[in-house]
């Protein structure tokens, strides 16, 4: 700062003396660069002109010419080199970095073109820019050029030329310019060995990359990161973690790169505990560090963490960027957590990276998710850019969210906008057909997916046509898609085909489907419970017996029903017939009053949809409280007034007689209910539902 302050009192002395000599104007030009000082730098070259003097050599102009390159003042570098009487090779190279920095990769190519002579600077730094500015084809091109006009490559060109290699995977050329390293003898310099490590383990062949690690002398923090990075990169996280302790033991310190890589090592092999004990030892933590957590306990279903993190991050006065937040936003959207997700909506705005692509699609995503498409909407519509994921948010969102009109001519839109639909689009083009059951128009679309995309059209698509055929009654016709697919089935096509045939009774195909399920997921109980719901509807108990004990004999297990309600900030979890809440005396006491009102005005509980062979006393006691029907009473109690609308989300899919229920209650109390299961969303208001024709 002293210096600085030095620099400025002597240009300051100048100006009031006039003109001055070439050895005093080279002096503080010296002393500019010293101290990479732009401002006095540019006081000095207006004094020059003022006075009209003109340096006999480049030396001067060319120092303040590199001193503008250095810091980014393209505009500053530019009207001096265009000023300059004469120009030599370091002029021309010093406005080549000027336009490299400046990511201004045509200009530079312009510049390189109309250069008089060219030395070794010139093409690396050309290269560098290129590669730098990912034009890595044109890297690739000028380093031909270069050998072509018989400059040979130094360690710095190779540098480059291997990150661009790295960048377009271009394995080949990257093994050949590693010959032409070990033939020049260069495997001492570790900035090149690096590049080297880098580009094997990017490429795919991190045994080569291992290799050339255990090679290397004088090995440095970003060595350790490539290697470590590239493991993690090819799926063998527990190798990351075995050369990170080698790393602490080297007596080597890890940075927050190493960390940040070690963090998602941790979470790629499931260790979340390790993770969180190693992030608990970082004492300054970076962005990067807090975004990898919690990025980490979003991907591993532990989404109350990363939100409970992220105001961890916030009261350490840690700034957040758009990746954080869009992967808290997505939290939220996991969780149906409206409230927070506001809080962070919030955040972004005031943080002013609202309307960052990442961020705004995550936004659309969680208000759909949270069955607000209405605020949804707002926010894809003030998105200064859209891109296809943006498009399929929207889309999906209403689709699952009973909007499906809305749906589909919102893909009409994208398409006149000429964004190309994806494999996520079409699932959600093809499920809003499903749910309005528009079966020709399903057809169409899903006949379309070729040409709009050019991509054959994947399992996801199959079961959606396989539901779309099996809803509309052509369950026969849907069986004959499954035979003429071009996959396997899978999973997903056989249980897509069993809850068809659940919902329609057939018990024939849903004993097919079953069958293959049993042997593709012997140990997943869905496929078991539901066929046995399927026997217990038409009364065959025996059958429902060797169902439970085939389920016994397999060890298979069971997955409890549970539903939520979001209350003040706070979640309350029910199960069915659960009486271990707090307020169960009061929950149960209004659920009672609505079933009794209810009564009154002609309904009665389904006891068929109780899949237990049991009386009727027990049938009615087992249906009326289900964990969907206890939330909702719970709400009712905590917001018996208002126009909030009643938010509740159920882990398996809603039953018949809960679905009824709702209806009813919405119809009665005048309240919006919104229920998320685990197929899509339910609006119930005035008596009827989104869902139109799901039961």
């Amino acid at each position: 700062m002293k210096a600085r302050h030095q620099l400025r009192d002597g240009v300051d002395l100048l100006y009031s003396r006039g003109c001055a000599t070439a050895e005093t104007y080279t002096r503080l030009v010296l002393e500019c660069v010293r101290a990479d000082d732009v401002s006095q730098a540019k006081r000095l070259q207006s004094h020059m002109d003022l006075h009209l003097f003109q340096p006999t050599k480049t030396f001067l102009h060319n120092r303040i010419l590199q001193l503008y390159a250095k810091s980014g003042n393209l505009g500053d570098a530019r009207d001096l080199f265009d000023k300059m009487p004469k120009k030599d090779v370091y002029s021309w190279n010093a406005m080549l970095s000027a336009y490299a920095k400046s990511g201004s990769v045509e200009e530079l190519g312009t510049i390189f073109d109309q250069m008089p002579s060219r030395d070794l600077v010139s093409y690396n730094t050309v290269i560098a820019g290129a590669t730098a500015n990912g034009c890595w084809g044109k890297a690739f091109e000028v380093f031909v050029k270069m050998q072509e006009e018989g400059f040979e490559p130094s360690e710095h060109t190779f540098v480059s030329v291997l990150k661009a290699c790295t960048r377009l995977l271009g394995f080949r050329l990257g093994k050949q310019i590693h010959g032409r390293v070990v033939v020049g003898n260069m495997e001492g310099n570790v900035f090149l060995w690096n590049a080297l490590i880098d580009m094997y383990a990017k490429c795919g062949d991190i045994d080569r990359a291992r290799w050339l690690f255990d090679w290397l002398v004088g090995k440095n923090a970003v060595s350790w990161n490539l290697i470590i990075s590239g493991y993690l990169k090819n799926g063998q996280p527990e190798k990351c973690i075995d050369l990170f302790h080698e790393m602490q033991s080297s007596g080597l310190k890890p940075d927050q790169v190493t960390v940040s890589n070690i963090l998602r090592a941790y979470f790629q092999s499931g260790n979340i505990v390790e993770a969180r004990k190693v992030f608990d030892e970082i004492r300054e933590k970076d962005k990067i560090c807090w975004t990898t957590m919690i990025v980490g306990y979003a991907q591993n279903g532990r989404e109350e963490d990363a939100l409970i993190l992220f105001g961890e991050m916030l009261l350490e006065n840690v700034r957040p960027d758009s990746f954080t937040i869009s992967s808290v936003v997505s939290s939220c959207a996991k969780l149906s957590s409206l409230c927070y997700g506001q809080v962070v909506h919030g955040n972004a705005v005031h943080m002013g990276v609202a309307d960052q692509l990442l961020v705004s699609s995550a936004l659309v995503d969680m208000y759909c998710k949270c069955g607000v498409t209405a605020d949804a909407w707002v926010v894809f519509t003030l998105m200064p850019f859209r891109n296809v994921v943006s498009w399929n948010a929207m889309i999906t969102g209403y689709a699952q969210n009973g909007k499906d009109l809305e749906a589909l001519a919102l893909y009409e839109n994208m398409l006149q906008g000429n964004i190309v639909p994806n494999n996520v689009t079409f699932i959600g083009v093809l499920s809003a057909c499903v749910h309005a059951n528009l079966i020709e128009r399903g057809q169409k679309y899903f006949d379309s997916i070729s040409e709009r995309s050019g991509m054959e059209p994947t399992i996801d698509h199959y079961a959606c046509m396989v539901c779309l055929l099996g809803h509309s009654g052509y369950i026969n016709k849907a069986v004959d898609l499954i035979r003429s697919m071009p996959h396997e089935p899978n999973s997903l096509i056989w249980s897509t085909l069993l809850s068809v045939c659940a919902m329609t009774g057939d018990i024939e195909h849903g004993e097919m489907a079953a069958r293959h399920l049993f042997e593709l997921e012997p140990l997943g109980a869905g496929p078991y419970i539901m066929l046995s719901n399927m026997y217990a509807t038409c009364g065959r108990w025996k059958d429902v017996a060797c169902m439970r004990s085939l389920m016994k004999d397999r060890n298979v297990k069971k997955s409890a029903a549970y539903s939520w309600i979001e209350i003040d900030n706070e979640v309350h979890k029910f199960a069915s017939e659960d009486r271990t809440h707090p307020e169960a005396k009061e929950i149960y006491e209004e659920l009672n009053t609505l079933i009794r009102k209810l009564q009154e005005t002609g309904f009665t509980p389904d006891t068929k949809l109780v899949l237990h062979d049991v009386g009727e006393e027990e049938k009615f006691e087992s249906i009326c409280y289900h964990s969907e029907k206890l939330a909702l009473a719970f709400g009712l109690t905590k917001k018996p007034h208002g126009s909030i609308p009643i938010r509740i989300i159920k882990n398996i899919r809603v039953c018949g007689d809960c679905h009824e229920f709702m209806k009813l209650v919405s119809q009665a109390t005048g309240r919006l209910i919104i229920l998320r299961d685990s197929k899509r969303f339910h609006h119930f208001i005035d008596g009827h539902c989104s869902c139109k024709n799901c039961w």
